[in-house]
Formats: C-alpha cells, sequence, structure tokens
C-alpha cells in the first residue's frame, strides 16, 4: 500500500495535469516524457515540465451504458478526448453533465475527484476528470 505523501510525489500529472514541453521545437506532450518524438536526441536533457491548460473543448465523446460491475453506480457515464487551449489531447471522464447534452466542442474545465481507494481505510487516489465550463 502506498502512502499519501509517495502517491503525491510519483504522479504529479494526475493531479497538477503537469506535462513536458521540448526545449527544442517546443512540442507540448502529456503524459510527461523523457525524449520528444520529433526532435528524439536533441531533446535530451531539453523536456521542460508543463503546467497543462485546465480549459478545452469536447473533441470527441462517447457514453458507456454498460461497464465492469466495479463502475456500476457510473453508468451511464461520458469518456472524451479534451483538447485543451495549449492543444493537449487528453483523455478523461466527463462528470456533473447530463450525458444528452455532451456535444463536440463543448467548453470544459479540468477539476481534481476521487478516482478510487485501497480498501475502505486505504489510500484515497485522486485524478483529474472534466467537467463543463460554462
Amino acid at each position: 500500500m502506498a502512502s499519501v505523501a509517495k502517491e503525491w510525489r510519483e504522479i504529479p500529472g494526475r493531479y497538477n495535469l503537469v506535462g513536458c514541453k521540448c526545449g527544442a521545437c517546443g512540442k507540448i506532450y502529456f503524459p510527461r516524457r523523457n525524449l520528444c518524438p520529433e526532435c528524439r536526441r536533441a531533446s535530451i536533457g531539453k523536456m521542460e515540465d508543463y503546467a497543462i491548460c485546465r480549459k478545452g473543448k469536447v473533441f470527441s465523446f462517447s457514453v458507456i451504458y454498460d461497464a465492469p460491475e466495479c463502475n456500476n453506480l457510473l453508468k451511464p457515464y461520458a469518456v472524451a478526448m479534451v483538447k485543451t487551449d495549449d492543444g493537449v489531447m487528453i483523455s478523461a471522464q466527463l462528470v456533473d453533465v447530463d450525458v444528452n447534452s455532451i456535444e463536440i466542442g463543448m467548453p470544459v474545465r479540468a477539476v481534481l475527484r476521487k478516482l478510487d481507494a485501497d480498501g475502505e481505510s486505504g489510500v484515497i487516489h485522486y485524478g483529474f476528470k472534466f467537467v463543463p465550463d460554462n
């Protein structure tokens, strides 16, 4: 079982939407990479942390009507590809929205939410999801 401090240290992308930006070409990646697939060797030592924009628009989405037993209470729920305002594509669940009102191009913003827990008294795992940004 992981400690809360260890969870925070090892998964900054999950908690803070931290990706990276190539210092050679300027391309932004999420999740973080150690090497730019475009620049390859030219990017070694030049990948910098980058705070991904928390606002964006729904690029594509799917509504899940039949899910694994662990997600039965969520049904139906939506997952989406969100294109952030800085051009990064992120897949995540859409929450606090009627699944019938979701549209391509709908403005959304990232929020921190509980994902799961290690048993009843275990570490709670948080991560990002997207909500409508009205």
